[in-house]
């Protein structure tokens, strides 16, 4: 169910920091879904493609160990946090990203955002909110426009031609290109994302309401978030939330952490003004590696499909239900025909109310999906987006009552849209 309308405007939940409409700058917003289950994160999902490349999928194929590009730039030396020192060694590699949409209404015909070098070659990594109309108001099933015409501007404020080389609609995340001859470049480095704790200093670079190359610091929040994507009916895994502000124009951006190194790509606001006060979200940069990999090297993105809806088991749960372990996914309900259904795996048949919380009861309990413990309906995500790939058979590790079970799945590619009957 959808929290707002998508388009144009301010929802009561998601503000869209990067999308800045016509000479105006008037930031565009998304309403978001709230992805209770899931099955709206692991199991269902878009698939096709634009004129360009329409990249639907988070990346999975690719191990984020892979190095995306040889960025000149070193991490910066010292344990200390200097805003300062960041920008510096970094704003050349920062770059304000203009949209052209010629087939939009005239104030929805440009957008602005923000975006990042990360090779000598010309990639620029930015939102893929910034560079095309993924997510906004539109049928079911129908195919985002691209934007006809992208521009980067550097800190110079001199302005090349970009070619936009495909996006990733769960991820949101778009890839540029710009000629390397046109402009002398300066690629950043980039970190491991899933090295980043809670309480480290960061700082988020981009051009928050046109205004380039600004620079505003704060803390990561919180890591692992799931969150609403702007560009899909899907969630966003392993998001990282920050204080700093992520206003609009920043989407596309580069969070940085203390030694200049990018850990995230500036992506949203969760407002109740529909200002830019709120808690920010950055897409974690080992997505985005992911992301970049596939896209540069087939075209394409796939995630893997499970077709199914779990729930979190807690140990008071367990004690509660007499489950035979404290921690799992505990299937809610499969997808009929889907990976999971063919697999033999059953979810829960009895609706139950526990301490305030909606639970279904009776299903099979994930504990272990091949090599990768499951503790939680979110591990589940995890491991299904970031580690398998379409295609693929693994064993399911389930509890069935007082059985333990090794349960082959051959797992499909996501589909387009969230499947309705779970």
């Amino acid at each position: 169910m959808e929290t707002g309308p998508k388009g144009p405007g301010y929802s009561e939940s998601l503000v869209r920091p990067g999308a800045v409409a016509a000479v105006a700058l008037i930031a565009a917003v998304l309403g978001g879904l709230i992805a209770a289950v899931v099955a709206d994160r692991s199991g269902t999902g878009e698939s096709g493609s634009t004129q360009t490349v329409f990249v639907q999928g988070g990346g999975a194929a690719l191990p984020v160990e892979r190095t995306v590009a040889a960025a000149s730039a070193k991490p910066l030396p010292g344990n200390g946090f200097d805003p300062a020192a960041i920008y510096r060694a970094r704003t050349a590699g920062v770059v304000t990203v203009y949209s052209y949409f010629g087939d939009r209404p005239t104030s929805e015909r440009a957008a602005q955002g923000s975006g990042f070098v990360i090779s000598e070659r010309g990639d620029v990594l930015t939102s893929a909110h910034v560079v095309t109309t993924a997510g906004e108001d539109q049928d079911p099933g129908a195919k985002p426009a691209e934007a006809d015409r992208v521009f980067v501007a550097f800190d110079d404020r001199d302005r090349v031609p970009a070619r936009l080389v495909g996006w990733d609609a769960y991820d949101d995340v778009a890839v540029l290109r710009v000629n390397p001859n046109d402009h002398a470049l300066d690629p950043v480095p980039l970190a491991n994302s899933d090295l980043v704790v809670v309480g480290e200093p960061v700082a988020a670079m981009g051009s928050p309401f046109g205004n380039e190359n600004s620079l505003a610091v704060g803390i990561v929040s919180a890591t692992r978030r799931s969150i609403d994507s702007l560009t899909s009916n899907y969630t966003v895994a392993d998001a990282i939330q920050t204080d700093a502000p992520i206003t609009h124009g920043n989407s596309g951006g580069p969070l940085f952490d203390a030694r200049g190194r990018v850990i995230g790509i500036n992506a949203q606001i969760r407002t109740t003004s529909g200002q830019s006060e709120g808690v920010g979200f950055a897409i974690p940069i080992n997505a985005a590696k992911r992301s970049f990999e596939q896209i540069a090297q087939t075209g394409r993105v796939a995630y893997a499909y499970i077709g199914l809806s779990a729930e979190d088991l807690t140990p008071t749960i367990a004690r509660r239900f007499r489950y035979p372990v404290q921690r799992g996914a505990v299937i809610a309900c499969v997808v009929g025909d889907g990976p999971a259904d063919d697999a033999g795996l059953r979810g829960g048949d009895e609706r139950r109310q526990l301490n305030g919380l909606a639970f279904r009861h009776g299903g099979d309990v994930v504990v272990k999906i091949g090599n990768n413990p499951i503790g939680s309906a979110d591990d589940l995500v995890r491991v299904v987006s970031e580690r398998l790939l379409p295609g693929q058979v693994v064993r399911f590790t389930v509890r069935r009552g007082d059985e333990q079970l090794s349960v082959p799945v051959r797992l499909d590619e996501r589909p387009k849209q969230p499947t309705g009957d779970c």
